[in-house]
């Protein structure tokens, strides 16, 4: 029993979530599942990918670790092929790997700067993936060299891609909104509606806008087509007092459209934009939450609790500090849109 009840405070896991075995002895960077089967894939910045799989159902949930490769340095991003067996990460090291799952991993792509976000694109099989070195370049995997790289503002920290949408965020708040139709070309270029940095987007399920996300505690919901401009709004989450924190994650649920946000305040909240209003809050765990990922159909929710070093490494203690993984599984009721109480129901 520690002093003044600490450790009951330290409550890495709150909600009762299903904790991943085996994971990363370092932070985790970011998390996806398999578009076909619940294999969840995390990076880290042990310079590790790891992947699990998710067996079982309801309450009776198992995780089992698969296989890694490695990275020379911390790995940033990952994300699935849509034939849900190969995997594809970037990071620190400038290199975009693929890995067929049970294979040998490949270095497909390189930048000038860390890969910092990367998406496959299966209506057109190509690779996107965004730098510190201020581009987006596009991969063929037959070829070693880029399809076509795109000049980016600044920095790319953000992307979001749902064909024919994709938009990049970068340094200085610049959303850059391309058609994948003419992806040779800027579609729009805007200023993020919120004031401070960007740290997440997310491209809505009819690629008709996008979520942002910024380390000031905020979220934007943007539509592209200028008659629907009066829709736009932001709305403040991941605050306590006046502790305001960065929210670290967006996530729309595959099936009901509603979504997600996490934050380093150690909380995730699901949201029903359309309504205008939160479905869930869940409790706050006791470390910041980098991270996030529905499955497939949307019925596991993962999450990672861990530093996230926005406080440097005079704050990190690395013989204490400690990662989680952890499995959520949604009730409807947290991630169904509903109408506002007080409204006839109609859109």
């Amino acid at each position: 029993m520690s002093i003044f009840g600490a450790a009951a405070a330290a409550n890495t896991n709150p909600n009762k979530s299903t904790e991943v075995q085996q994971p990363p002895s370092d932070s985790v960077s970011s998390l996806c599942f398999s578009p076909k089967a619940n294999f969840l894939i995390a990076t880290s910045w042990d310079n590790q990918v790891r992947c699990w799989e998710v067996m079982g159902s309801g309450t009776n949930v198992g995780t089992a670790p698969k296989a890694s490769i490695s990275h020379d340095q911390p790995v940033l991003c990952s994300a699935w092929k849509d034939d849900g067996t190969t995997l594809f990460s970037g990071g620190c090291d400038k290199q975009v790997k693929m890995w067929p799952l049970g294979g040998q991993a490949v270095t497909v792509g390189m930048h000038d700067a860390p890969v910092k976000d990367l998406a496959w694109i299966p209506e057109m099989s190509l690779l996107v993936t965004g730098s510190w070195d201020k581009t987006l370049r596009y991969w063929d995997l037959r070829q070693p060299n880029p399809a076509h790289v795109q000049q980016l503002p600044e920095r790319c920290y953000a992307l979001t891609v749902k064909h024919p949408l994709m938009v990049a965020g970068t340094a200085d708040r610049n959303l850059v909104v391309f058609n994948l139709q003419n992806p040779q070309t800027e579609f729009k270029r805007i200023t993020s509606p919120l004031k401070y940095q960007t740290r997440c987007l997310a491209a809505f399920p009819d690629q008709q806008g996008f979520l942002v996300g910024s380390i000031e505690g905020r979220v934007g919901v943007h539509h592209l087509d200028d008659s629907q401009q009066s829709k736009n709004f932001t709305f403040k989450c991941h605050r306590e007092g006046n502790e305001i924190y960065s929210v670290n994650s967006l996530n729309f649920h595959p099936v009901h459209g509603t979504f997600a946000t996490a934050g380093s305040d150690g909380a995730f909240n699901f949201w029903d934009k359309d309504s205008k209003q939160r479905l869930k809050a869940m409790s706050r765990c006791s470390q910041p939450i980098p991270c996030s990922a529905f499955n497939h159909d949307g019925s596991i929710y993962a999450y990672a609790v861990c530093y996230d070093w926005s406080k440097g490494a005079e704050n990190h203690n690395p013989s204490t500090a400690k990662t989680y993984i952890y499995l959520h599984f949604p009730q409807e009721s947290e991630v169904k849109g509903k109408p506002r109480i007080g409204t006839s129901g109609r859109k």
